[in-house]
């Protein structure tokens, strides 16, 4: 399978993954930094949390491994937590934004 291919299954499934206290997905928020594929479909998600003392930041980072997970091709998930930089409003999508009233 061709890693574009691939890539936009990831990002796909990421769009399910919903954080549960804002109700719009992870991807939307602008809370997934990177998806990397290398030459054996080992998928590398790098991500942050809405505020690093996130009391569901399990929940999510195991929700989005098993995500990925599950999607046809992928040989490993590792879902690297990362909080540089700084997760703000302004990396949500204009559709999070809108959805949440903050346009």
């Amino acid at each position: 399978m061709e890693n574009t291919v691939l890539k936009d299954k990831v990002e796909e499934a990421l769009r399910t993954v919903n954080d549960p206290e804002i109700p719009v997905n992870i991807f939307e928020l602008g809370l997934v930094y990177g998806i990397a594929i290398d030459d054996n479909n080992k998928v590398t998600v790098t991500m942050t949390l809405t505020a690093p003392a996130c009391p569901v930041a399990g929940d999510i980072l195991f929700t989005v491994e098993d995500k990925v997970r599950a999607i046809e091709g992928v040989s490993d998930v590792h879902v690297h937590l990362t909080f540089d930089p700084p997760w703000n409003k302004s990396m949500m999508s204009e559709e999070a934004k809108l959805e949440l009233g903050f346009m």
